[in-house]
């Protein structure tokens, strides 16, 4: 949450920063605010709304000339958690002299103990943000020594935290620092680039730092010297970033979302590519870092994710116990940790995060290691924080995405879980020829979700229909009951409409009382075990006025008929038809969003990475 953006060189820091918080404005987008350094004073614009706002208010106060002379500053956009979305609780904050600004993502726990501390020494605060506080406490703390006053502040602060700070009094020179919100720095000629997420460093530099937790650094324009808290140096390799500035553009389409979910195919590809054994019937997945005895003498696997990365993990219970013959379960992460969970040495644990900088799976991820668990990892972000925390694991390599709803993250988590739960399979019950041919199932999703995405302008007709409704319900069963939260999820995310996902044999347990005439339930009927009992479910629905759109499988003349309006999805195994129907509905929620004239890819309270508890 939030995007942090620091820029030291030789370049119009303003552009520089502004540039960078439009490609950050995904992870926050309720106000936006520079800070630069001129000719030894910090001026600072700040501004609700989106990055454009700011960006006209800051060229309207500050001449052109002033932009081409400046070449350092911080720069943030907010995701609001202390105080409302307003210009005073925007960052960059000051201190106490205004002579020290600084950008923060995270939260400071003890924030309220530590403003009634300076205020008891004279301090006067503007906002209602612990940002501030944290600034005002650094700036009690400089004698001199802008790196020692972070560091001493910090040793204060109970929570989580990525920062940037800019002094006045040290004007070459920026310090960034993280504990548990992510920092990365990227390395240029003549110029660094400070960043939450490398969307922003992108167009300047492909060689990066990851900080790690409780790093501090001193960045200038020629290096970068990082230590721990207590001021001892520590090594921190520069890595070579994986994408480039053109994949993060809309390419042509009208919104990221919609681009995301036509990518499909192609991050798919890439999430499979290599990594089937078709010879043995398994997948190759080097990144576990097991050997076949290892996972042969595993006892159950727990997988953890929030949001869409948990509905990703509730296809993939089904995959582990179906091809595996393993229990499998899933769990909230941000409920793991405090529940006490009982995990042992023959348990593995995934971790499931697009960012991979999810807190509450980062902080469940570190309660499994304390445990005892084997512990690996499913995130789409190369060098996330989680990624290197579990130290083994499986890169999605969906490319960037960018759209705050998850499109091509979920079907390339889905897809590696089917590869994960192939290759335990082979070790355990499944055949070699069972093997080849779900290999063959998997290696197909591509072409199945081109077939869907083929059906895009049906859709959007059919979307029509269901424009004006302010309430829906998904229902499934089986592998399709996490597809229907899923793509409920994805309604209520981008159109605002109040919506459900069920198990169908659920409905009729109490939430079958909202239905009045016309309610829509739409309803992922594919060829599945279980879809006779799904289509009685539909009936019933039916009887009580509802306006039925079915997900069904080409060909199924009998699902198709019990609909309103369908779409279909190629056939295909099970497990495998949950990537596109999942797609359909996708496609569905987009296109009533868009009718609807919703924000789609920024939509309204949300933000991409979730780095608060």
């Amino acid at each position: 949450m939030c995007g942090i953006v620091g820029y030291i060189g030789k370049a119009d820091a303003p552009t520089v920063l502004i540039n960078g918080l439009r490609r950050l404005e995904y992870r926050g987008y309720d106000s936006a605010g520079i800070a630069i350094l001129d000719e030894g004073r910090i001026v600072v614009s700040k501004a609700p709304g989106k990055v454009s706002v700011l960006n006209e208010q800051a060229r309207s106060a500050w001449p052109a000339a002033r932009f081409d002379r400046c070449t350092t500053g911080i720069a943030h956009t907010r995701w609001a958690t202390h105080g409302p979305p307003t210009e005073v609780n925007a960052h960059p904050h000051l201190d106490q002299s205004g002579e020290i600004a600084m950008v923060h993502n995270g939260i400071i726990e003890n924030y309220r103990s530590l403003r009634v501390r300076l205020e008891a020494k004279g301090h006067q605060f503007h906002s209602e943000t612990d940002t501030e506080v944290l600034v005002h406490l650094i700036g009690e703390y400089d004698r001199g020594d802008l790196f020692q006053a972070v560091c001493d502040a910090l040793h204060q602060v109970e929570g989580t935290f990525g920062i940037a700070v800019l002094s006045a009094r040290e004007p070459g020179k920026i310090i960034t620092a993280r504990r548990g919100s992510p920092i990365i720095i990227g390395v240029g000629d003549g110029e660094t680039i400070i960043a939450s997420d490398a969307a922003a460093i992108l167009a300047h530099t492909q060689r990066v730092i990851y900080l790690d937790d409780n790093d501090i650094a001193v960045v200038t324009a020629e290096s970068v010297d990082i230590r721990d808290l207590h001021n001892i140096p520590v090594t921190r390799e520069i890595a070579e970033l994986d994408m480039d500035a053109a994949a993060a553009g809309k390419g042509g389409f009208d919104h990221f979302m919609l681009k995301e979910i036509h990518e499909q195919p192609d991050s798919l590809g890439n999430a499979i590519r290599g990594r089937l054994d078709f010879n043995q019937g398994s997948s190759v997945l080097a990144g576990m870092g097991t050997s076949q005895r290892e996972l042969a003498e595993l006892r159950r696997v727990v997988l953890i994710g929030c949001g869409t990365s948990l509905y990703a993990g509730l296809v993939g219970e089904f995959a582990f116990e179906d091809l595996a013959d393993i229990h499998a379960e899933v769990q909230q992460a941000a409920e793991f940790r405090y529940r006490n969970p009982i995990l042992g040495s023959r348990d593995l644990v995934i971790a499931i995060s697009q960012s991979g900088e999810t807190a509450d799976t980062l902080a469940a991820v570190r309660e499994a290691k304390q445990k005892g668990a084997f512990v690996m990892s499913l995130c789409n972000v190369v060098g996330s924080t989680i990624a290197r925390e579990t130290g083994r694991g499986v890169y999605l390599h969906a490319g960037p995405e960018i759209s705050v709803a998850s499109t091509k993250a979920f079907t390339c988590q889905v897809a590696v879980l089917l590869m994960m739960a192939l290759k335990l399979g082979r070790g355990r019950r499944f055949s070699r020829d069972d093997g080849m041919r779900f290999a063959k199932e998997i290696e197909n999703t591509p072409a199945l979700v081109g077939r869907v995405i083929q059906q895009n302008a049906r859709i959007a007709e059919i979307a029509a229909a269901y424009a004006h409704h302010e309430h829906a319900f998904f229902i499934g069963r089986g592998p399709m009951y996490p597809v229907a939260m899923e793509g409920a999820l994805k309604l209520k995310e981008i159109s605002y409409i109040h919506a459900e996902g069920f198990h169908a044999a659920e409905l009729k347990h109490g939430p079958i009382a909202l239905l009045v005439q016309g309610t829509p339930i739409i309803a992922i009927a594919c060829d599945i075990p279980g879809k006779s009992k799904t289509l009685g479910n539909i009936e019933e629905c039916r009887a009580r006025g509802a306006r039925i759109l079915g997900i069904v499988t080409e060909g199924d003349d009998e699902a198709a008929a019990s609909m309103d309006d369908f779409i279909t999805i190629p056939r295909c195994h099970p497990l495998v038809a949950t990537i596109p129907a999942v797609v359909a509905l996708q496609l569905l929620a987009y296109h009533i969003a868009r009718l609807r004239g919703c924000e789609i890819d920024q939509p309204r309270n949300l933000a991409k990475s979730v780095t608060v508890e």
